[in-house]
């Protein structure tokens, strides 16, 4: 018996004998399957190769950066978010070892597990596990788990309060349980905005893009991303930092702002003629 991973995505399957005909993930169309057609790993297979290392970076009081070189799957980073009794892993990545797991107890250990949507999901059991962490995903989302686990806890409704300084709130858009994490006292308290890549920020660091599907180039209506705006609009936070460790430093609610409507004035064909 073994959870298998898919090499394209980085998501990891419940116990099986044999690894799945297909990725459950990848077969869906805001993701893909490989060219090479569909392969599989597991975490064992990974550590035992000693190709991959896990990099952990302080990125400001109270917030870690975590990411896996050479670059697995989707290639995401994660973040541990420190309160004051309380640390939360926000998204995760697939790659996990004792050297990390050692390094993450010596800075204060994971306490909860949240999640931005699927492509993320990764060995996310496998993390919970290791530090005795619930993780939490909005129920709108339940479909997708690859691999059950009683650590799981299906939230619902638009927003959840984990501890004070953060909160989840259900934005939609890239899945319809979408989840970005508002950390009150990221940033000197200026607050801080985690988005994996529900709210991507691009490669002009003053704006942002909302998409269907990044690999595929679906974008979404322009009512959802209008939504995703008014909600956002509703939120205090003057940083982001996404899921490809890309960052907004200051000004970042009223670019969001600004960036929804230049998607939406795209779309609508107003913003150029060509």
């Amino acid at each position: 018996m073994k959870n298998c991973i898919c090499n394209t995505c980085g998501v990891q399957f419940e116990s099986s004998i044999n690894a799945p005909e297909k990725c459950t993930i990848c077969t869906e169309e805001r993701q893909y399957v490989s060219l090479n057609g569909q392969t599989w790993t597991t975490l064992e297979e990974m550590i035992q190769s000693g190709k991959y290392k896990n990099t952990i970076e302080s990125e400001e009081q109270g917030l870690y950066s975590i990411s896996t070189s050479p670059s697995f799957a989707i290639g995401q980073t994660a973040y541990i978010v420190q309160g004051k009794s309380f640390n939360m892993l926000w998204d995760c990545i697939t790659y996990l070892d004792s050297e990390t797991i050692n390094k993450i107890k010596g800075i204060g250990g994971i306490d909860a597990i949240a999640l931005s949507h699927p492509h993320y999901y990764s060995s996310q059991v496998e993390w919970a596990e290791a530090f005795d962490a619930r993780i939490y995903i909005h129920e709108d989302d339940k479909q997708w788990v690859t691999r059950p686990s009683d650590k799981i806890i299906f939230w619902s409704g638009e927003s959840l309060e984990l501890a004070k300084e953060m909160i989840l709130h259900r934005i939609g858009g890239h899945f319809k349980g979408a989840t970005v994490l508002e950390w009150k006292n990221g940033n000197a308290k200026q607050e801080v905005l985690l988005t994996g890549d529900i709210v991507r920020v691009v490669a002009d660091r003053r704006w942002v893009s909302f998409m269907y599907s990044y690999p595929n180039f679906i974008p979404l209506p322009a009512a959802t991303v209008q939504g995703i705006a008014s909600r956002l609009n509703e939120v205090k936070f003057n940083r982001i930092y996404d899921a490809f460790h890309r960052i907004i430093s200051d000004q970042a609610g009223d670019r969001v702002q600004q960036s929804a409507k230049r998607y939406v004035d795209a779309l609508n064909g107003v913003l150029f003629n060509t």
